[in-house]
This record gives structure tokens, sequence and C-alpha cells, in this order.
């Protein structure tokens, strides 16, 4: 299509402002609505922001909007889990098999920031304390709410880019049902900050996603390019055991942290003040079974599927959305088929990726000191080693590759039940039938595309 109409992007976060640059870039005439006032002047609202994992999807959609040396100047390099025992003792667990795989920290307040200043350089509109709070599909015309009043923006497209609470979507609901469907984790979070060491560095490794996993809860750490690290508590809502519930206060938070991370407590000297004062993020995931209100506007990102932080994917797959969705207004012959074409594409994936972050919360809280995991996951390196066509890792496709989500997931299925077959009775790696293992990989796994 050639870009002769204006594109209204709901929401300057993370995919509207990218999304905003690289359709500018492409010629169309862009204008974000954002409801929040511009972070580059009035800050960045934090206390609610698990640090974000940046990986090979991400990246790529940076690289085509000529952004990735921007964004990798604020970003810290992640190896791999640096596993906080609850009996004393570490261990890195990799990601990848070398540093040719890794992922990377970023500040979510940072890179907003530089996402917005490349939409303005593109050409892109901002309009910030602009909040959608009506939308006439048949006039094509939007109701923004400010501090200032209401004004009315006409619109020749519509994205909807405005997170899991969507205006956009909520207007589209009242025209059509899109199956909308939100299954609360019944887990949240309270963010805390580890700051730099007295001579300015880090204070514990800076090349690691910390993680203190205790069966049901767990702690994070992500590092920061400023030698801090953002710490994020995750805890059910209620319960007798651990819970937001339970530990309502800065005295019953600093127990729980001598009781259970006891090497983290001496770390955060702003304990009970961060926990006390910093909101409650909830956690969960939205579905729908519909995107799109014909050619009239599309969600992406977290406003059409939410999921929940623990594969460190919503930013990556937010990101991947922006570029399908340039890609096929590019390719398409009107708008109605390049929205339908993106959402075929796009919604079966953001599904899968919802399930496999639900599944890696399990496994990081519950399984990664555990010593059968450990074993499969030394089997898989060497799998990958002797079959590196056939046999990589799902996080690996998920982190490191571009294969469609859906791919991943079931060919993880696939592999977890070989691993799950090849550990058993093997107490060690030495114990394991390699033979018997490399005639299982080659029946059961095809050979994976080039990307």
């Amino acid at each position: 299509m050639r870009p002769h109409q204006t594109v209204t992007i709901a929401g300057a976060g993370l995919a509207g402002a990218l999304l905003a640059t690289l359709l500018a870039q492409r010629g169309w005439q862009v204008q974000v609505l954002e409801k929040r006032p511009d972070p580059r002047r009035r800050g960045y609202a934090g206390g609610r922001s698990i640090n974000l994992a940046l990986a090979e999807r991400g990246l790529h959609s940076l690289r085509r909007a000529g952004l990735q040396e921007t964004v990798m100047a604020q970003a810290v390099m992640m190896r791999g889990r640096m596993v906080h025992f609850a009996g004393g003792g570490t261990q890195l667990q990799r990601y990848g098999r070398d540093d040719s795989e890794v992922i990377w920290s970023v500040h979510r307040g940072r890179l907003n920031m530089a996402l917005l200043d490349a939409a303005e350089a593109a050409g892109a509109r901002l309009h910030f304390d602009a909040a959608v709070a009506e939308v006439d599909f048949d006039r094509r015309v939007l109701r923004c709410e400010g501090r200032s009043g209401g004004r009315e923006h006409g619109y020749d497209r519509l994205i909807g880019a405005d997170g899991a609470g969507s205006a956009v979507r909520q207007a589209m609901m009242r025209r059509r049902d899109l199956g909308e469907r939100f299954e609360p984790l019944g887990h949240g979070y309270k963010e805390l900050e580890i700051p730099p060491a007295a001579d300015g560095g880090f204070r514990i490794e800076p090349h690691a996603l910390h993680i203190w996993p205790r069966g049901g809860y767990m702690c994070i750490a992500l590092p920061n390019s400023e030698r801090s690290f953002t710490v994020t508590l995750f805890l059910p809502q209620t319960g007798a055991h651990p819970s937001l519930e339970t530990v309502g206060d800065g005295r019953a938070v600093r127990e729980l942290f001598a009781r259970e991370f006891p090497d983290a407590l001496p770390l955060i000297p702003e304990l009970e003040q961060d926990f006390s004062t910093n909101p409650t993020g909830q956690l969960g995931t939205l579905y729908l079974e519909r995107w799109r209100a014909g050619a009239r506007a599309v969600l992406l990102g977290d406003a059409a599927h939410a999921m929940v932080p623990f594969h460190g994917q919503g930013m990556n797959c937010a990101f991947e959305d922006c570029l399908e969705l340039a890609e096929r207004i590019d390719e398409a012959a009107d708008w109605d088929e390049a929205l339908a074409s993106f959402e075929a594409v796009r919604r079966p994936n953001a599904e899968a990726i919802q399930a496999m972050a639900l599944e890696n919360y399990i496994e990081m809280r519950d399984r990664v000191d555990d010593a059968d995991f450990l074993l499969e996951r030394e089997i898989a390196r060497e799998l990958q080693a002797r079959h590196p066509d056939r046999f990589v890792p799902r996080y690996s496709l998920v982190s490191f590759r571009r294969v469609p989500y859906a791919v991943a997931r079931e060919r993880g299925r696939v592999q977890g039940q070989l691993l799950a077959e090849i550990a058993a009775g093997a107490g060690t790696l030495a114990e394991v039938d390699f033979a018997r293992a490399d005639a299982l990989v080659q029946s059961r796994l095809d050979p994976l595309p080039a990307e």
C-alpha cells in the first residue's frame, strides 16, 4: 500500500513508539496518543516495572528500525540464571552454549524514552496527556481527555498499542465481541532495588539474572547499566505461607528475607521503604479470539495478548508484532488484507508464548534447583552439540532464534518427552545411553529450517 493516510497509534509505550518509528520511516503520517505526560520531560514513573530481557526477536525488530546501537548502549549482558540455593551457594546456569547466546537486561523507562526520540526523529507526531476516552468508528474520530480538557482527533487507521488496559480494545468490544478472557495468575510482585556498591561497581555478578527459587514463590534481580539491580519479589496474593497477604509490611518482609533470602538482605538497604511505598504489580494473561474490527482498527502487544513475565518475551513478542504489521502493510493490497494476515500469523504464536511464559514460572520457582531438572539440562546441551540442526532447547528456540513461537512450543514438547525418556534411570551424564539417545533424536525430530 502507498502511505497516503494518517495512521493513529494509541499508546506511546514500547510497542507504540517502535511501531510509530517503523511506519514513519516508511513514509506514513503517524500520530501517537499517550495518556501519560512525556516521560522525557516529567521523568519515568517507576516502582512497578520489571526489568526487560531483550532477546533475538526484539533485537531483530530494533535492527530493522536502525535502533540496535542506541538500545544496546544501555543494555547489560546476562549469560544465564545465577541460582541462589536455599541452603547457600550459587550456580550459573547458562542460557545458551556460549557468549554468542545471551540475553540483555534493559531498563523499561530509559528504553521507552529512547524509542520516543526515535519516533519523533522519524517524523511521528506525539501527543501526551491524551487519554483515549471514546472512539467513533463510523466518523473515524477519537475523543481524548487530559488535564487541559477534552479534544477530538480524526484518524484514517487506528492501532491499539495501549497496553493490557487498552481503551481501544474497550471501544472495539462495544461494537463486536472479541472473545476476551483474562486469567489472573493469583500472584503479584513488588519492585525493590540493589544500589551500586560504594566504589560505584556492581554488588553481585552483573552478567546474570539472579534468582532465588523457593517453591511457590521467588525473588529475581536484573542488572542495570548504572550498576544497580532491579529486584522483583514474586509472591502468591493470599495464603498462609509467604504471600502478599501475610507479608504486609516492612517488618514482615525483612523477616521473610532474613529467613528465605539471607544473602540478598544486606544488598537491599531500602527494603522496608521500597516494599511499603512501591505499588503491588498484578499478573495475569489476556486472551482474545479476535484482534481487529475489520479494517477499522487492530490491537497488538499487551493490548492483544498480555502475558506473565516469566519467559522475558512480552516486549520481544510485541516488537515482533510491530515488525510483522509494518511488513504486512508494505505487502498487502489494502488494510483489510494487511490486518487479516497479521492477525492470522501472530495470534497463534502469541498464544504459544503466553502458555510457555506460564510454564516457565513453574520452572523458575520450583525446578531450577532440582537434580532431575539439572540432569536433563546437561543431556539437552550434549544433544544440541551432537545434533545442532535437530535438537535445540526450547529456551534457545524462543530467545536466540526467530522460529515461530508455536513451532518452538511444539518442538519443546517433543524434546521434553525425549529428555524424560533418555534421563530415566540415569543419575549422571556418564550413565546416559547416547547411542539410544541419538537414534531417538533422529527418528522424532526433523531438521530445523534455516532462518
